[in-house]
């Protein structure tokens, strides 16, 4: 046992050592990159359990002040009284390659209560730049690996009949400024449905079922079947890494096609 852990040790100083070392010009490409945006949901309102703090070396996320470290959850800092397991992680673990030379690098910038519209550069909501602060937290993590996918949940501060007719125009510009801004023209780019649960919901998700006709490499994870914490809005833990797990199958699929 004590064998075993200290292979772990290893294992784990190795990855932050060769982080810790890389130089901005000396990017590796075995160093996966995922962008985590969106509002509360993708931020995680989950319970965090045991399961949240089990440590995976080969993935790691860019905290609050922009250094890898280990990911557990809560992978978000937006409402650090309130933030708990998400879709985030996950997503990760289940992205791993095979191939054990492949890390995950999670990049978390979902803001709680955030809706579509403060999705856009030099708005600001409740003090945060959610557009803004993604960008610039993207790039830091872009100068040790390689971009290749954006997970968005979002769409609970739109639900209503004005906000939900303008809102697959405002997620198109959305993922092209991110394209543009990331000089990723093709960048994968996922979204979630909103939980089956609420009637409102619906039309956000009626929206969303045209994402991949309207915005080339997308896709959509579907929400059928998860359940909420017992708030009406956000996902309980288990819902919430069934989540995660869909949003990866669906990026698989789309980094397949674009091969």
């Amino acid at each position: 046992m004590k064998f075993v852990f200290l292979l772990f040790l290893v294992s784990f100083n190795c990855v932050f050592y060769g982080l810790a070392q890389q130089s901005p010009d000396k990017v590796d490409p075995d160093f996966h990159l995922y962008l985590l945006v969106g509002q509360s949901n993708m931020a995680g309102r989950g319970k965090v359990d045991s399961i949240s703090k089990q440590i995976n070396p080969r993935i790691l996320m860019l905290n609050k002040n922009g250094e890898w470290v280990e990911a557990t959850d809560p992978l978000h800092f937006d409402r650090p009284a309130m933030v708990g397991v998400g879709p985030g992680l996950s997503f990760a673990q289940h992205m791993l390659d095979k191939n054990k030379k492949i890390k995950i690098g999670l990049v978390p910038c979902a803001v709680g209560g955030s809706s579509i519209e403060v999705w856009q550069a030099g708005k600001e909501y409740l003090k945060d730049h959610p557009y803004d602060d993604a960008i610039k937290r993207a790039k830091i993590a872009m100068q040790y690996g390689v971009l290749k996918g954006i997970v968005w949940h979002q769409g609970e501060a739109d639900s209503n009949e004005e906000k939900s007719g303008r809102y697959m125009a405002k997620l198109k510009k959305l993922v092209a400024d991110f394209r543009k801004d990331l000089l990723a023209s093709d960048l994968p780019f996922v979204a979630g449905e909103l939980g089956h649960y609420r009637e409102n919901y619906k039309l956000i998700n009626a929206v969303l079922k045209d994402l991949a006709d309207e915005v080339p490499n997308s896709g959509l994870a579907t929400a059928e079947g998860l359940i909420h914490k017992g708030d009406g809005t956000h996902l309980d833990t288990p819902s919430a890494r069934e989540l995660g797990k869909r949003f990866a199958i669906v990026m698989r699929k789309l980094q397949k096609n674009r091969k």
